[in-house]
């Protein structure tokens, strides 16, 4: 089983970030329902709803190809850490009272990630491979 982990680390991965990025496409363009389903986008440079839809469709796309991914994975972990605390713990402690069941489960999930690393399939790793092959031999 240990042979598999970094195929499911990567698994994992795609499949997390591919639902971030695709709320942060659906609150700055408008689509796949957009804006928590109401076809609207957030406007252009609004605290912290902009900011956050940007970090989740920027940040998603590089951890989903694996480029940066540590980096990148712990500002979104920590994007929605914020979330969570500042927008949705407010009004009651607990995820299930306050909306912030997704915000909680996407932190914890790009905290993993950034923890273990891309897994398998990445650009990290693909350019650490070209990087290796790249330097002359020292005699």
């Amino acid at each position: 089983m240990a042979e598999l982990q970094p195929h499911a680390v990567a698994l994992f991965r795609v499949v997390v970030s591919l639902l971030f990025t695709m709320h942060g496409a659906a609150s700055l363009f408008g689509i796949l329902g957009g804006n928590r389903g109401t076809g609207a986008t957030i406007p252009a440079g609004q605290w912290p709803g902009w900011w956050a839809a940007v970090i989740q469709l920027a940040g998603g796309v590089l951890v989903l190809l694996g480029l940066g991914t540590r980096w990148s994975a712990l500002l979104c972990s920590g994007s929605m850490a914020y979330a969570y605390f500042v927008v949705h713990q407010p009004t009651a402690l607990v995820p299930l009272k306050n909306g912030g069941e997704l915000a909680a489960l996407f932190c914890w999930c790009f905290f993993l990630v950034a923890v273990l690393g891309p897994g398998a399939w990445s650009l990290d790793s693909l350019l650490g491979v070209l990087r290796r092959r790249s330097r002359p031999l020292v005699a």
